[in-house]
């Protein structure tokens, strides 16, 4: 099993969404009572409705539990030489310039420039340096990028 790594801004954001979640718990369980007091449960959709949301709800924070608990917390980098787990570089590939941040996998939002270390693009990155060339496999195909800036 592939550690879980964390940063310190996921491992807050996944905080914050915990006890969001937690707070929701308990208005669900004023819902599941408002529905029982309603009569046959059978036919009830309220209830129905606020159990499925209940089982989703205590899913979601099994999970940030056990993601808090066992993850691997790493700083970011402050290394504007080489890529680790943290950095913010710039590349050129395809004939255009992105941006991206390398963050562990619970943290990736590709729409929003933040790739897994884990992922394919992301793995080929660790450890790069300034000016190096690298070569991905995607489902697409081959992708070539190089990297412009550490930040």
């Amino acid at each position: 099993m592939t550690p879980r790594i964390l940063t310190p801004s996921g491992k807050q954001k996944l905080e914050l969404e915990l006890a969001d979640l937690k707070k929701k718990r308990v208005e669900i369980a004023i819902k599941i009572k408002d529905a029982k007091e309603l009569g046959d449960l059978s036919e009830n959709a309220e209830y129905h409705a606020a159990k499925e949301e209940q089982g989703f709800v205590e899913s979601r924070i099994a999970q940030a539990e056990g993601l808090l608990k066992s993850a691997t917390m790493v700083t970011p980098t402050t290394s504007t030489t080489k890529v680790s787990i943290g950095s913010k570089i710039t590349v050129f590939g395809n004939d255009e310039k992105a941006e991206y941040e390398i963050v562990g996998m619970n943290e990736a939002d590709p729409s929003s420039g933040k790739i897994s270390a884990e992922s394919p693009l992301g793995r080929a990155f660790l450890n790069a340096k300034k000016g190096d060339e690298i070569e991905v496999t995607v489902p697409a195909g081959k992708m070539k990028f190089v990297i412009r800036e550490i930040h």
